[in-house]
């Protein structure tokens, strides 16, 4: 009954937040140069490693969460393919890889943000092969690792559970997009006030619908968090991502 209940959620979830086109602002195909894409895939390639060994171990000891991150990874996949227009004429998705870092850590997310990423590419034309190494740096390792530290620190501080939820998905979010604006300043410094100028300027135009964007994202994962506590609680407690509020 509880894998069930699961399987109706990401059913649900699917349909309720289907893209309905296939132009989600990862880095695009080809836009790196072959330095810095090489580059961003040499970096990316210790947190996969440590990911598949995280999962490993999670599945080994509790089979069960199998279905969970299934889920998460559905989750993650359905949000990062929505297309949100910019009023500055790019476009901001969300990342939906707080709920999973939540409930797995960061490392297992790297791995779930790379297979997002790579069927993303290949099915939806949303980023590229040759920006995959990017795109899951910025989305599957520097997002997931500032979601778990703001998780970590409300936790540790033992404030309200839906405050680290919150935080987590939102500043996760934020933190991809800020990561990807290093990117891209650094593969395309300005001409006049190089790197610094370049940044400011990704950042600026990822900002105007990223912030709205990342609050949206964290209230719709404590609601989906909330559903999951409702409905698999002891499992939860097994993950350790439970406490009780001070």
């Amino acid at each position: 009954m509880f894998e069930r209940k699961y399987w109706f959620l990401a059913i649900f979830l699917a349909v309720a937040l289907l893209p309905r086109a296939a132009s989600a602002m990862h880095i695009m195909e080809g836009f790196l140069p072959p330095g810095w894409s090489i580059a961003w895939v040499l970096l990316t390639i210790p947190f996969l490693l440590a990911g598949f060994f995280s999962i490993k171990k999670i599945v080994q000891e509790q089979p069960r969460m199998i279905m969970i991150l299934a889920m998460a990874c559905a989750f993650a996949f359905v949000l990062s393919a929505l297309k949100l227009p910019s009023v500055t004429g790019s476009c901001s998705h969300p990342t939906g890889l707080g709920l999973g870092t939540i409930l797995f850590g960061p490392m297992a997310m790297t791995v779930v943000a790379f297979v997002v990423l790579f069927f993303q590419a290949l099915l939806l034309a949303h980023g590229g092969l040759t920006t995959l190494g990017a795109n899951t740096f910025s989305m599957g390792v520097i997002g997931p690792l500032v979601a778990f530290t703001a998780y970590l620190l409300v936790k540790k501080a033992r404030g309200p559970q839906w405050l680290a939820v919150f935080l987590a998905a939102a500043l996760g979010n934020l933190a991809t997009y800020v990561t990807t604006a290093v990117q891209l300043a650094l593969a395309f410094p300005s001409e006049i006030g190089g790197f610094a100028a370049s940044f400011t300027k990704f950042a600026s135009i990822f900002a105007l619908t990223q912030v709205p964007l990342a609050i949206s994202e964290g209230i719709l994962t404590i609601l989906i968090f909330n559903a999951l506590v409702a409905y698999g609680a002891n499992e939860l407690k097994g993950l350790k991502v439970i406490w009780k509020e001070g």
